[in-house]
């Protein structure tokens, strides 16, 4: 089989292995390496090898299985682990041959990576897949940028593996040059925290809120998956809190401290370097934080009396629209997001195009992704989504149960920052006036940052002598 692999899989974690045995089932040869040699061998004495997959146990023994231009998808750890597989890789490869990232590496670093690359005369793509385990295996969310040669090549090969939409379009499109395609993955992620704390929420308003079971919860997720917030995380939600474990919901059995790794806390960061305010994603990433230390939760919970009491007459249809309209402003900060850093970096991003590839295979793969698509359809230079008219007639029906629903967990001492943060944002975006002119007296009065005014043009300064 020398020199007739199509591509190369180095690590095989949970999607690297996922990935190649998808690749296998599409008609690719592939060819897979791990630097652990009895992981390898685990692979291959597994499903692989009935689908034809070849082991190799070197880097030279890998790249000499591999046919011209040669391709190797990296599937290892963010960070450091990815630059000494690139280095490694050097030695081997020759003019025109390709090199993918298939993790969650920063697009910083994406950046630094295709300079390096490119200047060897090789093509480089950092590539965003999203969808887990099961969507590496059966067809995930595939978003590609970097070396746009490298793209040409591997179109067929990509949008062959890739999740198909409902209306079987592939889940593959080329995001941009540069880091753009793990940038977009990681407004992706970010967004995901986003979904995931909003639905979080629902659950602790009507567990703690209104007293309802597990099983009760699971019924009522089960419903609204049949409707306007039908999508993975509403179907797996409903799916987990029907699990018992020897009788017991086993949602009742884990511990309330969330893990991360890192890809919510670069979308904040970044929103903060592009000037853009994605303040529901900042406040999931605290949530998981403040979430973190049960300890420290538990020593307060001592100390201070909780209110805690019945959301009254707030029901879960009322709970329903809360999270919807909170959904509504977590994707539209996120889509700010990608539109300010495609006019920063140069990435001619089209966000229709993006969120049609999130309709299937990716962890927030939901049927409200075709009315994010169809609001970019209408207009590509949408600004902000909450301005397009079927999102803001949604917003505008939803804002009494939506603040009905923030007021009453107030009242009931539940926290809910992610609904709450959300209203603001959105009281916030229809405010002709906010209370920024005092900041800005304050900041002239202490240091003579100068202000803007009102009678006067934009990018005019003042200064007062206080």
């Amino acid at each position: 089989m020398s020199g007739q692999g199509d591509i190369a899989v180095v690590g095989l974690g949970v999607m690297g292995a996922n990935l190649a045995l998808n690749l296998a089932d599409n008609g690719y040869q592939v060819v897979v390496f791990n630097r652990t040699g009895s992981v390898t061998e685990e692979f291959i004495a597994g499903e692989a090898q009935e689908l034809g997959i070849i082991p190799a146990y070197t880097i030279d023994e890998m790249i000499g299985m591999l046919a011209r231009p040669r391709v190797v998808l990296i599937m290892v750890t963010a960070g450091k682990p990815v630059d000494l597989v690139i280095e490694s890789l050097f030695e081997h490869l020759e003019e025109s041959d390709i090199i993918i990232d298939g993790g969650n590496s920063l697009h910083t670093d994406t950046e630094r990576r295709q300079t390096l690359v490119e200047d060897r005369g090789l093509h480089y793509l950092g590539m965003g897949v999203s969808g887990g385990e099961e969507g590496a295996r059966h067809g995930p969310s595939i978003m590609p940028g970097g070396s746009p040669g490298a793209w040409q090549h591997l179109e067929p090969m990509l949008k062959a593996i890739a999740a198909k939409a409902p209306d079987g379009k592939p889940c593959a499109e080329w995001i941009g040059t540069g880091g753009a395609g793990h940038f977009v993955k990681m407004v992706h992620n970010g967004i995901e925290y986003g979904d995931m704390q909003v639905i979080a929420e629902a659950y602790d308003l009507m567990r703690r809120g209104m007293g309802m079971t597990p099983g009760e919860m699971a019924k009522i997720f089960a419903q609204w998956n049949q409707g306007r917030l039908r999508s993975y995380l509403i179907e797996i939600s409903s799916e987990i809190l029907a699990t018992d474990l020897e009788g017991v919901p086993i949602v009742d059995l884990i511990l309330d401290a969330a893990g991360q790794k890192g890809t919510g806390k670069w979308t904040v960061m970044s929103s903060m370097e592009l000037g853009q305010p994605t303040t529901l994603v900042g406040e999931a990433v605290y949530a998981r934080i403040v979430s973190s230390d049960p300890e420290a939760r538990r020593r307060a919970a001592a100390i201070f009396d909780s209110p805690l009491g019945s959301m009254g007459a707030t029901g879960s249809d009322e709970v329903e629209t809360a999270l919807f309209a909170s959904k509504i402003i977590s994707y539209a900060q996120g889509f700010r997001l990608m539109l300010a850093a495609s006019e920063t970096f140069g990435w001619d991003l089209d966000l229709g195009t993006i969120a049609s590839i999130w309709r299937a295979g990716c962890i927030i793969r939901a049927d409200f992704l075709e009315d994010i698509t169809a609001a970019y359809r209408r207009n590509q230079d949408l600004p902000d989504m909450i301005e397009d008219e079927f999102f803001a007639a949604a917003l505008e029906k939803s804002e009494p149960s939506w603040r009905r629903v923030v007021s009453g967990a107030v009242d009931a001492g539940i926290p809910v920052p992610a609904y709450s943060s959300a209203l603001a944002y959105f009281d916030a975006m229809r405010s002709e006036r906010l209370p920024a002119n005092l900041i800005q007296a304050q900041r002239d009065f202490f240091g003579a940052h100068t202000f803007e005014r009102v009678d006067m043009p934009r990018g005019e300064y003042f200064h007062h002598d206080w």
